[in-house]
């Protein structure tokens, strides 16, 4: 039988044996640093509706019809719209070490979790750091200070609209475009990478964010 689902963990988050343990603000505990990363990027997403760490425990029979118990690290769910909607995301972190170690432990807890989540209509994905540390990792570690440095609206206004004006640009051109003196465009940088993180300015963050990448407006001034 399965545990209905909980919005708080189902078993206690103690010390890992990989000794980091914490808190990611709204979202809670984690057990390793690959869990924080992954959090993190939850966070960031605008399309996460809610995070649920270790929301429930599957029971099941192993090959020797002994009965076993799993708990997933997490459930997401995603924010449906009119045009778009994404299944729910059963999910497990591991280390490819780790996975690679214990491939023979592993593999019947994930079939039993696979098989849950197609009951659900959810999906059951296993997260590596293949799938976590990437260069979105990485812009998101570097976007999350900015995200709570709003401008005036006025300066908001500036940026976007100069955006608009050049259709396309990355952010160099876009403070050249702004500014002419250095020190003004550098007191630009702030309210440009607060427009990145939240999303008013788009730009392909599966790369690495430098002044040269593509940026647009994403937002109406």
């Amino acid at each position: 039988m399965n545990h209905p689902l909980q919005h708080t963990p189902v078993r206690d988050i103690g010390i890992s044996t990989r000794g980091v343990t914490g808190i990611v603000p709204s979202f809670g505990k984690y057990e390793s640093s690959l869990e924080r990363d992954l959090m993190e990027i939850l966070r960031f997403d605008p399309s996460i509706e809610h995070f649920a760490p270790q929301p429930l425990t599957i029971e099941y029979l192993d090959r020797d019809g002994k009965p076993r118990s799993y708990t997933p690290d997490g459930l997401i769910r995603f924010k449906s719209t009119p045009s778009s909607y994404s299944s729910p995301v059963l999910f497990e972190v591991k280390y490819r070490a780790d996975f690679r170690k214990d491939w023979r432990i592993l593999m019947p807890k994930f079939r039993a979790a696979k098989a849950y989540s197609s009951e659900q209509t959810w999906r059951f994905e296993v997260f590596t750091e293949r799938e976590i540390r990437t260069p979105y990792l990485d812009n998101v570690k570097f976007l999350w200070p900015y995200r709570e440095r709003a401008p005036s609206s006025e300066v908001r206004i500036l940026i976007l609209q100069t955006l608009w004006d050049l259709d396309e640009a990355d952010p160099d051109l876009l403070l050249c475009a702004l500014c002419h003196d250095a020190a003004n465009r550098a007191r630009m940088i702030p309210a440009l990478w607060h427009l990145v993180g939240t999303g008013a300015i788009g730009c392909d963050l599966n790369t690495p964010l430098t002044m040269r990448s593509r940026i647009w407006a994403e937002q109406d001034c």
